[in-house]
């Protein structure tokens, strides 16, 4: 169905989130057993907690507005969720890995925080001021989580780069030499 009105957009924008917000919950438990760095994988498994209690507040919302949280599957958390799934598990180097799921895991904050931003303002425009506050509290979550991985990554990228004399600069190194 698509939406003939700001409320039903709203509504609508509010089970993409829900959705998102239950893939990251599956998601979330792979991330952390595939980080290495133990300052990361407390990060993800503080952030989990967070996330289910931001569904919660999603429930909350749709109680208040009579509707039910379940909607289509949100397309683009899928997509972005697999494209750092994918990523991820193709890296052997443990520092390089932490690192890209730091990039992956700043990705899926930053469409949160777009989707999140929408739909409290959406709530605002329709004196859903409750609901509003609600959805506020979590973008301000998810805003500090983007922080908090930032801050990770500066110390996990220099372990990353540490590790930059790879087989295929090696290899690259030794033959310029042949070359030269």
């Amino acid at each position: 169905m698509k939406p003939s009105s700001l409320r039903e957009l709203y509504v609508e924008q509010l089970r993409d989130l829900y959705d998102a917000e239950q893939q990251i919950i599956k998601a979330l438990p792979d991330m952390i057993e595939a980080a290495t760095s133990e300052e990361l994988k407390d990060g993800l498994n503080e952030h989990l907690e967070v996330t289910k209690t931001q569904a919660t507040r999603l429930e909350q919302i749709f109680e208040k507005l009579g509707e039910k949280p379940k909607g289509e599957k949100c397309k683009g958390m899928q997509g972005v969720l697999q494209e750092g799934s994918d990523l991820v598990e193709d890296i052997d180097d443990t520092n390089v890995r932490d690192a890209a799921i730091i990039a992956s895991a700043q990705r899926v904050e930053h469409y949160e925080m777009a989707g999140y931003g929408t739909a409290r303002t959406y709530a605002t425009q329709l004196g859903q001021d409750d609901a509003a506050q609600l959805l506020e509290e979590t973008l301000e979550e998810e805003k500090e989580a983007d922080e908090k991985l930032s801050q990770l990554a500066e110390e996990i990228n220099v372990g990353a780069n540490a590790g930059r004399n790879t087989k295929s600069e090696k290899a690259g190194a030794s033959s310029k030499r042949r070359v030269a």
